[in-house]
Order: C-alpha cells, then sequence, then structure tokens
C-alpha cells in the first residue's frame, strides 16, 4: 500500500483563498476590514518566525495586522494594559498573545484577560465551553486546521473510530471536543490516549483515524497502527541532524516511511497539519468581524 498524501499546503491554499473572498465582501459590502493584533513577548526565534508568518498570510489575504514586540522584560501589568487597550480598539476583530511568554508572566491571567468576543485563538475558557456545548464560535486553530485537512480530502470523521495521541489544551482535548459532537464533520467515537494510558499500541491499532500530537519524535511506529489507517500527524519536533545546514530538521510524531507503508493517507512533517494552523486563524479573524458586522449571526 502506498499512502495517499494529505497536502496541508495545498488545502490550507484553498482556506486561505475562501476567506481572501471572504474579506473582500465585507470590505465592498459593509466597509469593514478584519484586524488581527498579534503581540510578542520576548526573543524566542520560533516564535517571532511565527508571527512574522502569520503578518505575512494577512497581508495576502486582505486582513489588517499589526505586531506589538514587547521586551522579555515586560511586566505581566504591562502586558495586560496593553491586551486591555486592545480589546477596546474597533480596527481589531481578533487578538492572539504568542505563547510561550516569559516565566514571569501567568499565561492563564493573560488568556483570561482577552475578549472572548476576540479570541481567535479560541483559548479562552467562554470558548472552549461553547465548544463543548456543540455551538462553538472560535475553534482553536489546529484542532479546526486537522478537521479541514480530513473533510477536504474525502475521510469524513462520521461513524469512524478516531483516537487522538495527546492531551494539551490546544490540540488534543478541544479536537476530542470537536470530533464527539453530533454535527457535520464530526460525529465520530473518540478516544484519547496520553501517558498514563496502558498498552498505547493495542489502543492506537483500532483507530479508524489516528491523530499524533505527543510532542515526541516518531512515538508512533508501523507496530501500532493497522493496516488502511489516516493518520495526522500534529508532532513539529526539531531533530539533530548534521547534514542540514542548521544543524536539525523537522520531524512529526510518527515514523513516517513505517506507518505510510500501512496507512491509506498520511500528512508529511512539515507541510501538513502546520500549514493549516495559520490558514485557520484567519478563518476565525475574518469570522469575528463578520459577527462584529452582524453579516453573521454568532
Amino acid at each position: 500500500m502506498v499512502a495517499k498524501i494529505i497536502d496541508g499546503r495545498e488545502i490550507s491554499a484553498q482556506v486561505r483563498a475562501e476567506v481572501a473572498e471572504g474579506v473582500r465582501a465585507l470590505k465592498d459590502g459593509q466597509g469593514v476590514t478584519p484586524g488581527l493584533a498579534a503581540v510578542l513577548v520576548g526573543d524566542d526565534p520560533a516564535s517571532a518566525i511565527y508571527v512574522r508568518n502569520k503578518g505575512r498570510a494577512c497581508e495576502e489575504v486582505g486582513i489588517y495586522s499589526e505586531t506589538y514586540n514587547l521586551s522579555a522584560e515586560t511586566t505581566q501589568e504591562e502586558l495586560l494594559e496593553l491586551v486591555l487597550r486592545l480589546n477596546a480598539d474597533p480596527k481589531f476583530h481578533g487578538i492572539l498573545v504568542q505563547l510561550p511568554l516569559p516565566p514571569h508572566i501567568n499565561e492563564r491571567v493573560i488568556m483570561l484577560a482577552i475578549d472572548p468576543a476576540k479570541d481567535v485563538d479560541g483559548f479562552h475558557p467562554f470558548n472552549t465551553g461553547l465548544l463543548m456545548e456543540g455551538r462553538p464560535r472560535f475553534i482553536s486553530a489546529t484542532p479546526a486546521g486537522v478537521q479541514q485537512l480530513l473533510l477536504r480530502s474525502g475521510y469524513d470523521p462520521s461513524g469512524k473510530h478516531v483516537v487522538i495521541c495527546g492531551r494539551s489544551n490546544i490540540v488534543g482535548k478541544p479536537l476530542a471536543a470537536l470530533f464527539v459532537q453530533k454535527a457535520p464533520g464530526a460525529n465520530a467515537t473518540v478516544t484519547i490516549c496520553h501517558t498514563g494510558t496502558p498498552d498505547l499500541a493495542a489502543i492506537t491499532r483500532q483507530a479508524d483515524i489516528l491523530v499524533a500530537a505527543m510532542g515526541r519524535p516518531g512515538a508512533i511506529t508501523a507496530d501500532m497502527v493497522r493496516e488502511g489507517v489516516i493518520v495526522i500527524d500534529v508532532g513539529t519536533n526539531r531533530v539533530e541532524d548534521a547534514t542540514k545546514k542548521s544543524g536539525y530538521r523537522l520531524a512529526g510524531d510518527v515514523d513516517y516511511e513505517s506507518v505510510a507503508a500501512k496507512a491509506e493517507a498520511i500528512t508529511p512533517v512539515p507541510g501538513g497539519v502546520g500549514p493549516m494552523t495559520i490558514a485557520m486563524l484567519l478563518s476565525n479573524t475574518l469570522l469575528s468581524a463578520q459577527l462584529a458586522t452582524g453579516v453573521v449571526g454568532d
């Protein structure tokens, strides 16, 4: 069996094109340009690259964006003051504070301060609660991207056994909440596995769709999956590689070559889930602007 490659770059381009069309319609019909404020505290290189890529993506689809670069010495009170200003600024429909924050800042306090109506990352308890109820407003970008990858590749999770390896608040938990709903693009039987799961392989071999979000390179091997499984690899791990100019390469949580030999379809790393995360953030920002102008109902 030769696995089909689920191409995140191609599918994210589809989503971005749809967002760009929605942005144009909002500008023409309401005179409103969706706006996104990104806040970066400190000088973490990976975070800086990610925020810069978000800014470029906004420009491509016509979303107005500003990045607030703050020093690592910024106090929690100063960051809170900025968040409150952005909450009140009508030109911004979405606010994202890039994580991780410096250790002296309480991330939960900052996340709670963001207006839920502008929480396009979908991390505020108000929005996670709506997701649990089956009335999602903003779905966290990575879980939303995983869902779109499956649906747009012809793999509807409805009626399938979805096994998720990882229980983070960013991926595992919201993804389980999304797929368990009695709703289009969901309606799956969902199992979450984690570090406390005994005999992990016995459960992963039951999966029709396996999502790996563990943060450990190559953790899912061929003996842990059944023939014909659909594999979504959320992991993005830096692995030392002397053959690369950077000294490292990116690897997923799945042992790609061996698992691809058994899977029906699989996402690559890079080029799978990663591009979808930014695309879905853009989609959430457009949605926030549409909600604010009454173009769509809450």
